[in-house]
């Protein structure tokens, strides 16, 4: 019997009525600059990227991020103006919290020492949390015009995240998989 395997990442993913206003921006990308690729996935913080894990072992992990997420309460999220990653990405920038910072450091630990999950470049580079709006297929010339644009657009949100969320890659986009409620402060 052969084993197949499935592309997962797990994120935070901000109120519908935020992500609302973000696809709004990506599909603006869309229209303005020909950058379609950021609407294959809900707007989302990623905190662990993309890895390809058996399609059998969906339980395991699942039981993972559930034993994980009770580790954490909600994860306050600032969104904050506009960021880039030239030649090609530009995103919505996220604070870089206390809560944000510690829970990706936490989760990178875990999916590691649980289940052998590492993403090499994670390790290599600081974490810088971001929510993408154009990447990929937006042309350099594109980008340098939609920078210009979106360089000093204001933007501010401020919201907190009651759960971590696993999406699976499936038909060509980003689908929810499973989430993973924090213990509410309240409790």
């Amino acid at each position: 019997m052969t084993t197949s395997e499935q592309l997962f990442f797990i994120a935070l993913l901000p109120p519908t009525d935020i992500q609302n206003q973000v696809t709004e921006i990506k599909q603006y990308f869309v229209e303005n600059y020909n950058s379609r690729h950021a609407l294959k996935s809900p707007p989302h913080v990623t905190l662990q990227p993309p890895f390809k894990w058996s399609t059998e072992k969906v339980d395991l992990l699942e039981e993972c991020l559930t034993e994980f997420s009770q580790i954490f309460l909600e994860i306050p999220i600032i969104l904050s103006g506009f960021g880039a990653f030239p030649p090609r990405v530009i995103y919505v920038n996220v604070i870089k919290t206390p809560e944000l910072l510690g829970i990706q450091k936490a989760l990178m630990y875990h999916l590691e020492s649980s289940l052998n999950i590492v993403d090499e470049v994670s390790k290599r580079r600081p974490f810088s949390p971001h929510m993408t709006v154009a990447f990929k297929d937006l042309s350099r010339q594109n980008f340098k015009a939609a920078w210009l644009e979106f360089e000093h657009k204001p933007l501010e949100f401020k919201f907190t995240v009651p759960q971590l969320t696993l999406l699976v890659h499936k038909d060509q986009k980003w689908n929810i998989k499973a989430e993973f409620p924090f213990p509410s402060a309240a409790n």
